[in-house]
């Protein structure tokens, strides 16, 4: 069957783009509870004690190879919506990325935990009040370093060093992506904070799709700077 023949199947209405836009992400919400069923587990069930930080921090290790391969078949699904086979390409790029995504997401995961419990100790670290600002700046810096690492890796093939300098390098050449990272990654900070972990869960694929929209001056730089 030619490809013009599936997309005429497929359907090009703003209804047709709707269901497969649905179908795409209730198929990878679910595959990525499946694979982040172990951290999530533990991770619902852990009080919200800053001193449970570092248990946080792990269970959320296996989070990353999981939103990593969510990202990768939410991104194919923009390139081709003809394409209704979301689980196929959520387990490519779960095999794909699961090799590096744990160096990807280990440093900035260390770093936040680090910062975080500081943070949330900071009498108790002998800091003055002034320094809660600084910190909370380097802790946001961090988490847009890491989520720009994320995105790169699931979309395209650099070595984890490259992958970590281009992070960096992006979170100043592309100030809006940025920008609407640490949005991004407020208002999940504050979906958590009101409800719980499982809430935030539950929109993981709502929450790549719109990573993905914010990150598409960075993609498109990288394509043209750095894909051949």
């Amino acid at each position: 069957m030619s490809v013009a023949t599936t997309r005429r199947e497929f359907g090009t209405g703003p209804l047709a783009r709707a269901a497969a836009l649905i179908h795409t992400l209730l198929t990878v919400e679910l595959l990525f509870l499946l694979c982040a069923a172990p951290g999530l587990a533990v991770l619902v069930l852990v009080g919200r004690d800053a001193s449970n930080l570092p248990l946080v921090a792990a269970c959320a290790l296996p989070l990353g190879p999981a939103f990593s391969a969510v990202l990768g078949a939410v991104h194919r699904r923009g390139t081709d919506l003809a394409d209704l086979r979301p689980a196929r390409a959520f387990w490519r790029s779960y095999r794909q990325s699961l090799p590096g995504v744990l160096g990807v997401c280990l440093p900035p995961l260390a770093w936040c935990t680090v910062l975080a419990m500081n943070i949330a100790h900071l009498d108790a670290a002998g800091l003055p009040g002034w320094w809660l600002v600084p910190l909370t700046l380097v802790l946001v810096t961090a988490a847009v370093w890491g989520v720009n690492a994320l995105v790169i890796h699931a979309l395209f093939a650099f070595r984890l060093r490259d992958i970590a300098r281009l992070a960096g390098h992006y979170l100043t050449r592309t100030p809006s992506v940025s920008l609407g990272i640490a949005c991004l990654l407020a208002v999940a900070a504050s979906l958590t904070a009101r409800w719980s972990e499982a809430v935030l869960m539950l929109l993981v694929p709502v929450f790549a799709l719109a990573l993905l929209r914010i990150s598409r001056p960075m993609i498109a730089d990288l394509r043209k700077e750095f894909v051949a």
